[in-house]
């Protein structure tokens, strides 16, 4: 099970921290990433950081802007997001994918971020 939250209304240009807590699998061995979709639009994927965390893959909408990090001690993972606009609204889902078994996979419920002013 994966649980975001963190979600919320922010000004452009303001910042959001998003958090997902994992439970019933084993974390560590899990490639987790960050999804988002708004409406109208497929969901695409903005982060993506490797099971022991050694490797990030960004979005060219999210590089230099968000940050995606886990604690695999805490079973979470998280996406720090900064200098928001109006294009980032959507909701952002949190996924996870077993690092040897792709067929084994874990989707949150998605937080809504709204970026407005």
């Amino acid at each position: 099970q994966l649980v975001e939250s963190g979600g919320g209304l922010v000004q452009p240009g303001g910042s959001l921290r998003l958090s997902c807590v994992a439970s019933g699998f084993v974390f560590s061995q899990y490639d987790m990433s960050w999804y988002r979709q708004a409406p109208g639009k497929e969901r695409e994927l903005v982060a993506t950081i490797t099971s022991a965390g050694e490797n990030t893959i960004y979005a060219d909408s999210a590089k230099g802007r968000f940050t995606i990090a886990r604690d695999n001690g805490e079973d979470t993972v998280t996406l720090q997001m900064n200098s928001l606009t109006s294009e980032d609204t959507a909701v952002y889902y949190c996924h996870g994918r077993h690092n040897n078994y792709s067929i084994l996979e874990f989707w949150g419920r998605g937080t809504q971020v709204t970026v407005s002013s």
